[in-house]
C-alpha cells in the first residue's frame, strides 16, 4: 500500500480498537484533528519511510493537511510522545502474542579499528 491515505486510515482504525480517543488530559480549544489522528499520521509516516516533514506535509491529502498546520502538528506530536511510545508497545504485544520466536536484524558496527581492538573495554 503506497497510498499515503490508505495507510493512514487502516493505522488509525487499528488505533480506535486499541486506545480511547482523548489522550491528552487538557486543551483549550477542540482540535480539529484527534489525538489518534495526530498518532496515526506519525505512525503512517514512520511506516513509509517519511523522514523528512517538508515530504510529508507535500504528500498529505488535502481533507488531513485542512485539519493541522505544521507548527501545531510538532507540538502535539512532543506532547504525545509518551502515548504514542505505550501504544507501540500495546501493538508490539497484540502482534507478538503468539509468537515462540523473533529475527532481529542487525548491521555490525566498526567501534574501534583492529589494531586497538585488544585494548578496547566497549564491547568485550
Amino acid at each position: 500500500m503506497n497510498n499515503l491515505n490508505a495507510n493512514y486510515e487502516r493505522i488509525l482504525e487499528v488505533l480506535r480498537e486499541i486506545s480511547k480517543e482523548q489522550l491528552l488530559t487538557y486543551q483549550r480549544r477542540q482540535p480539529k484533528l484527534s489525538d489518534l489522528e495526530l498518532i496515526s499520521l506519525s505512525l503512517t509516516a514512520e511506516f513509509m519511510g517519511i523522514d523528512s516533514e517538508n515530504d510529508l506535509f507535500r504528500k498529505l491529502p488535502k481533507a488531513i493537511l485542512e485539519k493541522i498546520e505544521r507548527s501545531v502538528y510538532n507540538r502535539r506530536r512532543r506532547k504525545l510522545a509518551t502515548n504514542l511510545n505505550s501504544i507501540r508497545l500495546t501493538l508490539a504485544s497484540y502482534f507478538n502474542e503468539f509468537e515462540d520466536y523473533f529475527v532481529v536484524d542487525s548491521m555490525p558496527l566498526k567501534v574501534c579499528k583492529l589494531s586497538r581492538s585488544s585494548r578496547s573495554k566497549i564491547c568485550k
